[in-house]
This record gives structure tokens, sequence and C-alpha cells, in this order.
């Protein structure tokens, strides 16, 4: 049967959602809700969905619809993820489901009422390098000891990833951050007990910490140190190293290195190499299957606690 779904938000990480519900057997995306009528009826058009609005109530009013992807504005996902869910719609909701803990544990009470699918866009727990990780954990062969993270962008103007200009802010620590606290708990299976961050200046118009240091450490004593800036100019993305009792290795999105830089087959890890498609091939297995999703929103909690604690460590 055929799974009806309205993407919410067509910048670059909607596009991206395009592309791997494309790939993707049984899915329909029958609306699209953009931040205007004119954006939007460029996108459906090119991706010939039938229906476009710049109201995301129209797209929840479409016959038949089930599902709903959020790739809107940060600001606006714990909102409209409410709306969604009230709406009797499943819904998976891009990093960060919301910038605050409150607003986060407000969908999960709302998932909890409804009973819908509520997952959290976590891509992480989902690139083929990071399961490759994930699955010799479990089988006993690895532990991991430390994590160094770089996340590293140039972005001193308000540009999305593809360049272009937009409306509202990113954010290193609730969105950046999210991802590389997130899977060191799903790695490790442990919540960060001892958290710190520190932040640079904010930058004069965007009003945002262009510079971010945070140290993590579980109940284990398995560490964490991540690095994040909007002021690199080179190499951009998030770049993994996992230091390991058996062997170093490097994770660069979907591909694994080892210490020495030579690169692991990762061919038969899942389905796909793209995690993006991964991630919404679990939220469509979990509707079908009626299941709790890998990487519902009630799984990421710890990870937005972790964040406001951070939050209030820079404060401190």
């Amino acid at each position: 049967m055929t799974m009806k779904v309205c993407l919410a938000g067509h910048g670059a990480f909607g596009i991206k959602h395009l592309e791997a519900m494309a790939k993707i057997p049984g899915i329909e995306v029958i609306s699209l809700a953009g931040s205007n009528m004119e954006s939007a009826r460029a996108v459906a058009q090119q991706w010939k969905i039938p229906h476009w609005t710049a109201n995301l109530a129209d797209s929840l009013a479409q016959p038949g619809l089930d599902a709903v992807v959020l790739t809107t504005p940060t600001q606006m996902h714990a909102a409209q993820g409410e709306q969604c869910m009230r709406a009797g719609k499943h819904v998976m909701i891009e990093i960060p489901m919301a910038d605050s803990a409150a607003d986060s544990e407000r969908l999960v009470r709302v998932q909890s009422e409804t009973g819908v699918v509520a997952m959290a866009g976590h891509t992480r727990r989902f690139n083929p390098s990071h399961q490759w990780i994930h699955n010799r954990i479990l089988a006993g062969e690895l532990k991991i000891l430390q994590m160094d993270v770089q996340t590293y962008f140039f972005r001193r103007t308000n540009t999305n990833a593809l360049g272009k200009p937009r409306s509202w802010t990113d954010h290193l620590l609730w969105h950046h951050a999210c991802h590389t606290v997130d899977l060191l708990h799903y790695q490790t299976g442990e919540v960060a007990e001892k958290v710190h961050a520190f932040e640079g200046p904010h930058h004069p118009e965007l009003k945002i910490a262009m510079d971010m240091s945070i140290q993590l450490r579980t109940p284990s004593g398995v560490l964490c140190t991540l690095a994040l800036s909007f002021n690199n100019d080179g190499p951009q993305g998030t770049f993994f190293r996992y230091i390991c009792d058996h062997g170093t290795y490097i994770a660069r999105y979907d591909d694994l290195f080892d210490g020495k830089d030579d690169k692991i087959d990762l061919s038969k890890v899942d389905v796909s190499m793209n995690g993006i498609e991964l991630q919404d091939r679990e939220f469509v297995a979990a509707i079908r299957e009626k299941r709790e999703p890998r990487s519902s929103v009630a799984q990421v909690m710890p990870a937005m606690e972790v964040l406001d604690r951070l939050e209030r460590s820079l404060d401190a």
C-alpha cells in the first residue's frame, strides 16, 4: 500500500529527503509545505508533487495523508511537530527536534498521548560508517575509549548548505552538537555524566556563537571532545575519530577509514550507502510495522537534556 507523505520545508535538507524518498518503494510525496507559494510551486513542479502550499495546515488536510517529514527552520520544529501529531499524522522532525529541553519534553509527551510514530532525524545513527562501529560494539569486538569530533563550516553570513540566504539562524549547540551528543549515547549505551562547554564571541549580526568547545564524559569514563566552528575556511562537515581498545577509526559521513587512513568496505552494512535514505527507510518501516523507530523522540530525549546542561554551563 502506498504511503502518502508531505514534505514541510524545501531547503537543502528538504531536497535531500526528496532524493532519498524517491529511492524507497511505496512512497508518494503528495504535498509540499514551503515558506511561500512561489518557491513551493517551483520545487513541487520540479519533483512532480501535485499539491503545494505556504500553510502546513493545508497539507495536513490533504486526503489520505499518512506522514510528514519536517525540514523547516529549527525554531518551528516543536510547534509544527505537535501540530502534525495532533492531526493524527506520523512525523519525522529533522535534527534538532526542538531548541530547548522543555519543547523536546513536550514533543515526547504529545507522542505518548497520540500514539503516532514520531522520530527525530538523527542521521548519524544511520550512516553506514557509524553503523559499522555500532555493530562491532554490539558484537563485543570494540569498546570506545574516546571520541574526538570536529564540526567545521564557513558560515559568516546567514546562508544554508546550498549557499542560499535564509531567514533563520543556525546554532552550533542545539543543532550541530546534537548529532555528536546523541551519537555518544547511542554508541556507548550511556548518557554523558560530566559535561562542559565554552563558546567564543557572538557574531554581531547573527547573534550566535561562531566557535564552541565541548567536553563530555560517560559514567564508565568514555571521553568525547567536540570542536565546532562557523569560521573554518577549509574542508566542511563533521569528522569523527573513534579511539577504541582495538583500533582507531575515522568516520566522514557515510565513509569510514582506519587509523592509517585505509578505507573500510561498508557495502554490506545496509541496503544503501546513503544515511538520509536509511533514516527515511526506518521512518517508513516503523509506520508500517507499528513500532517505535530507532531515534524516536523519546530515545533522543537524553541528548536534548544534555544540550540543556551544556547551555547552562556556557552561562556559568
